[in-house]
C-alpha cells in the first residue's frame, strides 16, 4: 500500500519545533535543563501528552468497571520513552508498528483520544479496524501505522520489512517496533533482529521493559547480564544499543536522538532497552496484586514519568501549578468529550460482519481470462513456472522475489528460480536466512508498503514456522483493519509425496491453509495451469498460496504447450479434463493424473467417467462439481492428503448438502492413508492413495 513521501530535515530531527508557538519559545534553561536544546513548549508538549495517555488509560478503566466496555490494557508508566519516539520520528514518512501498550506513542503520532475511544466502544468508524479488533490495537491508514493484531513479536520482522521496502524504493523510512521485554524470547524477535542488522537496515528496535511480562519476572524470561535485553544483543554488528531510564523523558529523548542519528547515517538498525515502570496491571484481566510485592508497587508508583517532568518543569519555572492544574483539567474535559463523542457514534452494521476478507473492488474479476489457447513449444511444470517469474518481474518492478537458496547459482532447489538473480539483480531476487516466519514476516511488511513480495518456502513441511504469520498476519490484514490495509503476498511451496521424500520432505498442506480465511490457495496439476495461476496470483490484490507438487515438475503427464506471457488462469474456475456421464472424479495434484488414468481404463470396461480438476482450492468451484454430480449422480473425490480432515470431507459434505437429491450412491472419498509420509517406495506407496486404489475405488463406486 504505497504512501506518501514528506521526510523530516536535520536540523528538525536535533531541534523540535514549538508546538503552540509560545513566545518565550527560547527562554534560557536552568538545572539539569541547562544544556538541553529544549523549550518551554516542547516540554509542555510533551507533558500534555503524557496527561492524555494518563487519563485515557483512567477512563478506560473507569468505562470497563461500569460495564461500558469489554477490555484494556495501559500504558501507564511507559509514557516518557514513548513520546520521546513519537516526538522524534516523522509520522508522514516512517512506519510505525508498535505494541498494545504504546499509547503515548500513538497518541503522539496523531491517534486522537476520539479514535481511541471509537475502537475501545467498537464503533464503526473506528480508523483501526471498525470495531473488529479489541482496544488498544492500533491502526491509521493515514499515518504508516498499519492495524496492529495481538500476537506478541509478529510486529518486528514487519517493521523490517517495511524498512528493508523504503531501502528497495529509494526513500528510506526508520521502521520503529516495540514490544515489552517477555516478548523478546519470541524466536522472531531475534530473526528480525538478526535480518536488520545484517542488511543494515533502518529499524528502531524499542523494548519497554517493565520487569514482568504478564506475572513472570524478567530475570525468568532474558538470558542478558542482569536480565538485560540490550545485553543479550552484543553479539549483532551494526546494531546501536542503549539502556535507559524510560521513566525520565529528557534522557529517553536524547537516546533516541542518537540511535536515530545512528540509523539516518547508514550504520544499521538501533535497540534501545528502556527501563519502565508497569503502574497498572498487565490487562483489565489481570491483577497485579496477586504476585508483586506491595512494597515494589510502591517503589515504581515513586518512579511515575509524568511526576517526574511534572517536578522538574516546576522546579525550573517552566511551569507554575496554577498552569499545572489547568493542563490537567483541560486534559479531562477533552477525553471526556472525545468518549461522550465516541460512545454516541455508529456502531457497525451485522451486515457487513463477513466483508473485506477478500479484495471486493472486483479488479480480479476484471482481468481477461485463458485469452488464447497454450500453442508454444512443449515444456515441464516447473519451467513454465520459472517463466512466469521472469515475466512478472519484467512486467512489474514491485516484484520482489526471495527465499532460501533461490539466488543463482542454486536457483531453487528445483531450479524454480535458475537465472532470475542473474537476469534481474540480487536487489530483487535474493536469498533470505534460513527462517521461515521471516521470509513471510519480512514479505508482509514490504507488501504493506506497497511492494508485490513472491516468495518461495522451499519445502511444505517446513512451513509450520510461519504459520502464525500466515495465519494471524498475512491472512487478516484486510479484514482486521475494515479495509484499510492489505498484504498481498504470493508464497511458493514445494509440497507433495511420491518422490521417497520421506515424513520431511513429502506433506501435503492444502487442507489446513484452507481453514484459514483470507488466503487464496492455488494447486495446479500441468505446466499452463501452473503458468498461467502464478501470474494470476501475481497480479491480483490478495495473499496467495501456492502449491507446487515436486512429483509433477518434470513429469511427463504435467508437460503442456507453453502458453504466452499473458495467459492468465482464473482462481476459483475448475476445468474439466475428461467428460463423461456415469460418475465424477474431483481432484488436483498428482491423483488428478491418476485419476485420468483410471478413467481411461474403465472406459476399456463401458464405463464413462468424468474428471475434473479444481485447479484452486479456494476459491472452490461448487458450479463445476454439481453441474457435473447432476449428470453423472454419483461422485468421487480424489487427493493424497490424509483422509481425516482432508479437503476432499469439505467437497464431499457440500456435494451431500447440495445434490443429495440427484445421487445414486454414497459421496466416496479416496485419500491417503491417516498415518505419516515413510521413506521406503513400498511403504510410501502403501501409504498414498496409488493407482490400484484409486481404479478399484472407483469401480466400486460405479458398481454400487
Amino acid at each position: 500500500m504505497a504512501k506518501r513521501n514528506s521526510s523530516k530535515s536535520e536540523a528538525a530531527i536535533n531541534k523540535i519545533k514549538s508546538a503552540d508557538g509560545n513566545d518565550d519559545k527560547n527562554k534560557p534553561l536552568n538545572g539539569e535543563l541547562k544544556n538541553t536544546k529544549f523549550d518551554k513548549a516542547e516540554l509542555k508538549t510533551a507533558l500534555r501528552n503524557m496527561l492524555v495517555a494518563r487519563g485515557v488509560d483512567n477512563k478506560a478503566m473507569n468505562l470497563l468497571r461500569q460495564g461500558k466496555t469489554f477490555f484494556h490494557i495501559a500504558g501507564a508508566g511507559h509514557e516518557a520513552i514513548q513520546t520521546a519516539v513519537g516526538m522524534i520520528l516523522n509520522k508522514n514518512h516512517d512506519w510505525f508498528y508498535p505494541y498494545y501498550r504504546d499509547l503515548a506513542l500513538a497518541l503522539s503520532i496523531g491517534v486522537t483520544p476520539k479514535e481511541f475511544f471509537l475502537q475501545c466502544f467498537a464503533k464503526a468508524d473506528d480508523p483501526a479496524s471498525g470495531g473488529r479488533q479489541l482496544p488498544t490495537h492500533w491502526g491509521s491508514i493515514t499515518i504508516n501505522l498499519p492495524t496492529q493484531s495481538s500476537p506478541t513479536g509478529t510486529q518486528f520482522l514487519q517493521a523490517v520489512g517495511s524498512a528493508l521496502a523504503s531501502v528497495r524504493k529509494g526513500e528510506p523510512a526508520i521502521a520503529y517496533a516495540s514490544s515489552g521485554e517477555g516478548t523478546t524470547s519470541q524466536g522472531e524477535f531475534h530473526e528480525a533482529v538478526n535480518w536488520a542488522s545484517r542488511a543494515k537496515l533502518p529499524v528502531l528496535f524499542v523494548i519497554q521493559n517493565n520487569k514482568y511480562a504478564i506475572s513472570v519476572k524478567v530475570e525468568d524470561q532474558s538470558g542478558g547480564k542482569d536480565s538485560s535485553i540490550a545485553a543479550m544483543m552484543s553479539g549483532y554488528e551494526n546494531l546501536y544499543r542503549a539502556r535507559v531510564d524510560g521513566t525520565d523523558f529528557i534522557k529517553s529523548y536524547n537516546t533516541v536522538l542518537d540511535a536515530v542519528k545512528f540509523i539516518k547515517e547508514g550504520k544499521g538498525a538501533a535497540l534501545i532497552e528502556a527501563d519502565v515502570v508497569r503502574l497498572l496491571s498487565h490487562s483489565s484481566s489481570d491483577d497485579q496484586r496477586k504476585y508483586r510485592d506491595p512494597k515494589e508497587l510502591a517503589e515504581e508508583s515513586a518512579q511515575c514519568p509524568i511526576e517526574k517532568l511534572s517536578k522538574l518543569m516546576l522546579l525550573e519555572n517552566l511551569i507554575s501549578q496554577k498552569e499545572l492544574v489547568e493542563l490537567k483539567k483541560e486534559v479531562t474535559q477533552e477525553i471526556n468529550n472525545a468518549s461522550d463523542e465516541a460512545m454516541a457514534a455508529a456502531d457497525p452494521s451485522p451486515a457487513n460482519a463477513e466483508k473485506h476478507i477478500y479484495d471486493e473492488s472486483g479488479f480480479r474479476q476484471s482481468l481477461e481470462y485463458e485469452k488464447s489457447k497454450p500453442s508454444g513449444a512443449n515444456i515441464v511444470m516447473v519451467d513454465a513456472i520459472n517463466h512466469a517469474l521472469k515475466e512478472e518481474l519484467e512486467k512489474n518492478d514491485k516484484i520482489y522475489i526471495f527465499g532460501e537458496d533461490i539466488a543463482d547459482g542454486k536457483g531453487g532447489v528445483f531450479t524454480a528460480t535458475k537465472g532470475l538473480s542473474t537476469k534481474f539483480g540480487e536487489e530483487r531476487v535474493f536469498n533470505s536466512p534460513l527462517a521461515e516466519a521471516s521470509i513471510i514476516g519480512v514479505a508482509i511488511g514490504m507488501a504493506l508498503a506497497g511492494l508485490k513480495p513472491v516468495v518461495e518456502i522451499q519445502f511444505g513441511d517446513y512451513i509450520w514456522p510461519a504459520f502464525m504469520q500466515m495465519k494471524n498476519e498475512l491472512a487478516t490484514f484486510r479484514f482486521r483493519s475494515n479495509n484499510a490495509w492489505t498484504a498481498p503476498v504470493v508464497t511458493r511451496v514445494a509440497v507433495g509425496g511420491y518422490i521417497h521424500g520421506g515424513l520431511y520432505h513429502s506433506q501435503n498442506i492444502e487442507s489446513i491453509f484452507a481453514h484459514v480465511p483470507g488466503i487464496f490457495i492455488a494447486y495446479p496439476s500441468n505446466a499452463a495451469d501452473a503458468k498461467g495461476l502464478l501470474k494470476t496470483a501475481c497480479r491480483i490484490n490478495d495473499p496467495v498460496l501456492f502449491c507446487e507438487h515436486k512429483g509433477l515438475y518434470r513429469q511427463s503427464s504435467a508437460i503442456t504447450p507453453e502458453p504466452d506471457d499473458e495467459y492468465l488462469v482464473p482462481f476459483g474456475k475448475a476445468k474439466v479434463v475428461r467428460e463423461g456421464k456415469d460418475l465424477t472424479v474431483i481432484s488436483y495434484g498428482v491423483s488428478l493424473w491418476d485419476s485420468v488414468l483410471a478413467a481411461k481404463k474403465l472406459e476399456e470396461e463401458g464405463y464413462s467417467v468424468e474428471v475434473i480438476d479444481l485447479r484452486t482450492i479456494i476459491p472452490l468451484d461448487e458450479e463445476t462439481i454439481y453441474n457435473s454430480v447432476k449428470k453423472t449422480n454419483k461422485a468421487v473425490v480424489i487427493h493424497e492428503d490424509t483422509l481425516t480432515g482432508g479437503f476432499a470431507a469439505e467437497v464431499a459434505s457440500r456435494i451431500g448438502d447440495v445434490c443429495f437429491r440427484f445421487l445414486d450412491g454414497p459421496v466416496r472419498r479416496i485419500c491417503g492413508k491417516d498415518a505419516h509420509i515413510p521413506y521406503s517406495p513400498l511403504l510410501e506407496n502403501e501409504i498414498l492413495p496409488n493407482r490400484s486404489r484409486i481404479f478399484n475405488g472407483i469401480k466400486e463406486l460405479l458398481e454400487y
